[in-house]
């Protein structure tokens, strides 16, 4: 059970939907009955266009040769995994659904709906919004960020929860970052028997690696200057993960 909070100055559903293509590594199809898993094996165009590779002798693609043009007969399906360890790690779920059209070696997928399904709720996404949107430009880097974040300054998000209400972390026995984008930083606030999460904007949309260094910096300050909202809460417990 979750904590009700405002997601201030968010990435719209069309950018998020983007950024979770853009991050993932790995997709599940289900097609004419069957379900296959692949790796490593999909490009997306600029246009948000799934591209997948598969085995010649993969079932997939011949359901995608025999199936009717023009008619919806596979859906793939992305998974948004938080990169820190933390309860209910799935963040989100992307599905498209649509047909395949074999090209050049490669099964392209022409998506007739987009569905983005966040703890919020889910979504169809505009198919000409999806099209048009970019993936935030932290979607890519934000692993990496996460987990330096995490692992080697603890401290850093000690700190950052001066910045949270009171009551949110009430109980709390462990804070972890659990996204971040262009618009903020996102941190997990885990208790005994549940958790929530706290959204903390940024200043300004952070465009790159750097400009997120200095709006890091900005939030920081910010939280230096603040009290701190429990005393208690002055290390972070490690262990226990749920």
């Amino acid at each position: 059970m979750g904590d009700s909070h405002s997601w201030t100055a968010a990435p719209a559903a069309a950018e998020r939907a983007r950024s979770v293509l853009a991050a993932s590594w790995s997709c599940a199809v289900t097609a004419d009955g069957g379900r296959e898993e692949f790796v490593g094996a999909h490009t997306v165009g600029e246009d948000g266009r799934v591209r997948l590779h598969v085995p010649e002798d993969s079932a997939l693609l011949t359901a995608a040769i025999c199936a009717p043009r023009g008619e919806p007969s596979a859906v793939l399906e992305f998974a948004d995994v938080a990169p820190v360890p933390v309860r209910n790690r799935i963040r989100a779920r992307l599905w498209l659904a649509g047909w395949f059209v074999p090209e050049d070696g490669r099964l392209t997928l022409h998506a007739t709906r987009v569905v983005l399904k966040q703890p919020s709720g889910a979504v169809v996404v505009d198919l000409d919004e999806f099209a048009a949107a970019a993936p935030d430009p932290l979607a890519t880097a934000e692993a990496q960020l996460l987990t330096h974040l995490a692992d080697a300054h603890p401290d850093a998000v000690e700190r950052l929860t001066r910045l949270v209400q009171r009551d949110s972390l009430h109980g709390a026995v462990r804070v972890q970052p659990l996204a971040v984008d262009r618009h903020g930083l996102t941190l997990r606030i885990e208790r005994v028997r549940a958790h929530g999460d706290v959204r903390l904007p940024f200043h300004a949309p952070a465009d790159d690696v750097g400009q997120l260094t200095e709006r890091m910096h900005v939030l920081l300050g910010q939280a230096a200057a603040a009290s701190c909202p429990r005393a208690s809460l002055q290390r972070q417990r490690t262990d226990g993960d749920g």
